[in-house]
């Protein structure tokens, strides 16, 4: 297929918050600005998380259960403080469905809040959280980088070890059985190999290594894991359809996985059904195979959403393709699948792209300038534009970029009053079963069996 994008000669390339005092010191007046950009964005099912250059975390978006850090279930429209993780010179930020996590490499601290089931949050139950607390099993690892799935979260250190928690019903953890694991937990069958990205899809888990190899486990039915095959694996496979390329760095969508090799090409398998893959057709596809309409264009950073897939080239250039329903691919279409690699505007960027993050409906874009956007769905406020409005196309978001923050604003956002909200106030209680005590000063849902009173996956 001939490259729709090439360009000539380019080739294919603990829970503990901070008090007042620590808060008042980062409103350091004539701050540099540079330390008030943005350089790290991460997207969930419909909330948001940003991170900026000084350490400050923001969140924004659907709070049901506990994702966006605030101590309540409030819902945010507008990018909010992290109380709990000021000062705590977070440098990175992820996001799973409903739960997020933070990194501090200079602490050695890694911090994860929000929905709790199957031990998601790493922290030896199943508890939600409404503030952020640090992972005491990753205490002191040296953590460089994470991953959240849906219900798993996998961690690599600066050893280049992968350790996983969460849910392991399809092998997803890589530990060669289908138990949960409520704790940071070694994937011992890659010990030797020194793992440097890894990326977590709804119930799948891809990493790469130092030396370029790529590995795949977990649910496989429809080829996500990359091996010819549609069965799940309880054990990290080798990705062998990849052998002679170096692959350095790896995404998820929901149920479909990307790598991107050192030459700057993509490469795409399983689920299809909405053109997530961007081979021109809605086939799942068992192995790995390069998106040919970027041939010719050197992409330097991908991710996944749940049916979606963007990606940007190292002149500032946008690409995207998938659903596009809720105008999540911000090409200003009203189509609602595109299976080929649509050009958001003729150049999104005069800058180079440093942040790209996909949620399940929604994505956001931050800029070497300075500059953050946000387009898709935003019936949750999960956009940061102030309103519950769908945007088709590229909005800049004021509040976060570079000549229109205003930091000490966003800073005085951040409140240390938090307020437990009991189940009942989330959930349905199944008849007969009655709540436990729900007055905990931890602020963790109680353990009972709860029923969603609407499915998250549900196209409104």
């Amino acid at each position: 297929m001939t490259a729709r994008f090439g360009r000539v000669a380019v080739g294919r390339y603990e829970q503990n918050a901070v008090q007042p005092s620590k808060l008042d010191a980062l409103r350091t007046a004539g701050e540099d600005a540079s330390t008030c950009t943005v350089v790290g964005l991460a997207c969930g099912s419909s909330h948001s998380v940003a991170v900026l250059a000084n350490g400050t975390v923001l969140s924004w978006g659907r709070g049901e259960d506990g994702q966006l850090g605030h101590g309540d279930a409030e819902e945010r429209v507008w990018p909010t403080a992290i109380f709990g993780l000021q000062g705590g010179e977070v440098t990175a930020v992820f996001c799973g469905a409903e739960y997020s996590a933070a990194v501090s490499t200079s602490t050695n601290s890694v911090f994860s809040w929000g929905w709790g089931d199957f031990g998601r949050l790493g922290h030896d139950d199943c508890q939600d959280l409404f503030v952020p607390k640090s992972i005491a099993g990753l205490a002191g690892r040296s953590v460089t980088t994470l991953a959240c799935g849906d219900t798993h979260t996998c961690a690599v250190t600066d050893s280049g070890a992968l350790l996983s928690f969460g849910r392991n019903q399809n092998g997803q953890l890589g530990l060669g059985t289908d138990d949960d694991a409520l704790t940071p937990t070694l994937v011992s069958a890659l010990e030797g190999h020194r793992i440097t990205h890894v990326a977590c899809g709804a119930e799948h888990t891809v990493a790469c290594c130092e030396d370029g190899k790529a590995y795949s486990f977990g649910w496989g039915r429809y080829g996500n894991l990359g091996d010819g095959h549609r069965t799940d694996r309880w054990l990290p496979t080798r990705i062998t359809q990849l052998e002679g390329k170096r692959i350095v760095t790896t995404a998820c969508g929901w149920r479909h996985s990307i790598v991107l090799d050192d030459q700057g090409c993509l490469h795409t398998f399983g689920w299809s059904k909405y053109g997530q893959l961007g081979h021109g057709s809605l086939a799942d596809q068992t192995l790995p195979k390069p998106v040919m309409d970027l041939d010719g264009v050197r992409i330097t950073l991908v991710s996944g959403g749940w049916r979606h897939t963007v990606a940007a080239d190292d002149t500032g250039c946008l690409y995207a393709w998938g659903w596009n329903k809720f105008g999540q691919l911000g090409s200003g279409s009203t189509v609602q699948i595109e299976t080929r690699p649509v050009l958001i505007q003729p150049k999104f960027s005069d800058g180079q792209i440093i942040a790209l993050a996909c949620g399940w409906r929604h994505t956001l874009v931050a800029d070497s300038l300075g500059q953050v956007f946000g387009w898709g769905r935003g019936v949750n406020g999960q956009l940061g534009c102030g309103n519950h409005t769908n945007h088709m196309k590229p909005v800049l978001l004021e509040c976060l970029s570079a000549g229109t923050m205003d930091a000490d604003a966003l800073l005085a956002t951040a409140s240390p009053e938090s307020s437990f909200v009991p189940a009942s106030d989330r959930y349905a209680v199944v008849p007969g079963r009655a709540p436990a005590d729900t007055t905990s000063a931890a602020m963790a849902v109680p353990e009972f069996k709860k029923a969603r009173l609407d499915s998250v996956c549900q196209d409104r």
